[in-house]
């Protein structure tokens, strides 16, 4: 009995320091740690609305909206859900109900649905919006359309904004892309960076508030992290990946995102999503997998390799991408789609419908795309297409990064090798 006893106090001090010691274990601090730091000074005395879902949480996992709603002094009034809704299970595309939140019993508010920006009725009597959410860091994942749409809202009604900075999981060294012509502005693309931008929320946040791309700018606060380096992928932080939506279950989906995510609304596609291999896998009927695979590993590109396989059936190919691969990956995205577009029969551009075309436009950002189509072409040369406006982009946004550029000085940046597969296989979807 009193060995029980001794047990059972041995275990209740292994859990607690244990907790004490928790932050040691993740090099960086998120913009909600940082925020309890200062003992939530900001919030203090406000009636607080709260955009976020299943990725606002701290270093230790635990959520923003508990954490807001214990905070001495801070009232947590209402919840905000994007895209996918307050819980991240929702099917991409599909409106976001408004609700009761089952872990604060608050209402949750649709920001994906009816309206997509906060009305007044929704913002009536609160002091100030706070966003903690995780990015992709690719411009056509929707939440950062939201948080901008707020931040327009909250300009419009004379009250604060607060975004708690979270990391960018492609690292804030990657850039890479096409910025949005105008005239294909929509909530897929809602501001003029590159498909792929190397900022964090907090950093577009104040670009978007300085430049214009709302039409009211809001007071905006923004509690940056600590320990965060632009060098850093999400692996360097030490953080646990929570999925970010049905389709990004994996701290790694977000590199693969970028590649096959640009092709993703054209019809006929298997890109296993549904499974822990989202976006990895690329397959359509009449695709040559083996051909094509060859055509993308004889580019050399470090730290990618293309290997022939049989998914659901159908022929195509699996990606194995290094975080830290210097390939441009959305140029290589462009690749793929102009190489499956000549070599699928059907072509899935042409077996797409005008909206599924369109949509396929929106997220690319114009449909100067199309012109990839007609002509073979490297990764390096669809690359050099965008380094003018990319150069001009660039030169606007070291006025808002809040982290520095340096590389890691204790860590050697390595590109593994993946084993070449000539076999053709079915993968397991587990």
């Amino acid at each position: 009995m009193q060995r029980s006893a001794l047990l059972s106090l041995f275990s209740l001090c292994f859990v607690s320091l244990t907790n004490l010691l928790s932050p040691l274990y993740s090099k960086v601090l998120l913009g909600i740690d940082v925020l309890r730091e200062e003992n939530f000074a900001p919030l203090k005395g406000k009636r607080v609305g709260l955009i976020t879902n299943q990725s606002g949480v701290d270093s230790q996992g635990r959520p923003t909206s508990i954490i807001l709603q214990k905070a001495p002094g801070v009232k947590l009034a209402r919840l905000f859900a994007p895209e996918h809704g307050i819980e991240g299970k929702i099917k991409a595309g599909d409106d976001v109900p408004s609700h009761k939140d089952r872990l604060t019993g608050l209402k949750v508010y649709s920001l994906y649905g009816d309206t997509k920006k906060p009305t007044p009725q929704m913002l009536k009597d609160l002091d100030c919006l706070v966003f903690d959410i995780q990015d992709i860091g690719c411009r056509s994942y929707t939440f950062v359309s939201t948080m901008v749409l707020a931040m327009e809202a909250c300009g419009e009604a004379g009250i604060p904004f607060y975004v708690l900075d979270r990391p960018n999981p492609l690292g804030g060294l990657r850039v890479e892309g096409p910025l949005v012509h105008p005239s294909w502005k929509s909530f897929v693309s809602f501001i003029p960076v590159p498909y792929v931008h190397g900022m964090t929320v907090g950093e577009i946040a104040q670009m978007a508030n300085e430049r214009g791309f709302i039409s009211h700018p809001c007071p905006l606060h923004v509690i940056p992290m600590k320990g965060w380096s632009r060098w850093m992928t999400w692996k360097d932080t030490g953080l646990h990946w929570i999925p970010t939506s049905p389709n990004i279950p994996r701290e790694d989906t977000p590199v693969y995102y970028v590649v096959t995510g640009l092709i993703g609304s054209l019809a006929g596609l298997e890109l296993g999503t549904g499974t822990p291999e989202a976006f990895r896998l690329l397959a359509t009927r009449g695709l040559d997998g083996y051909r094509l695979a060859s055509e993308i590993n004889s580019m050399n590109l470090a730290g990618v390799l293309a290997i022939p396989r049989i998914i659901s059936g159908l022929y195509g190919i699996e990606l194995q991408i290094d975080p830290k691969t210097p390939a441009n990956l959305t140029a290589l995205g462009v690749f793929i789609a102009s190489r499956v577009n000549k070599m699928a029969n059907p072509s899935p551009y042409w077996r797409s419908s005008l909206t599924q075309r369109n949509l396929f436009f929106k997220v690319y950002g114009s449909s100067l795309i199309r012109t990839e189509f007609n002509s073979y072409t490297s990764v390096q040369s669809i690359a050099k297409k965008w380094n003018n406006e990319l150069s001009s982009f660039l030169s606007i946004r070291k006025n808002y990064l809040l982290y520095p550029s340096i590389e890691s000085t204790d860590e050697k940046i390595i590109i593994r090798k993946a084993k070449k597969v000539k076999a053709l296989t079915e993968p397991t979807m587990d």
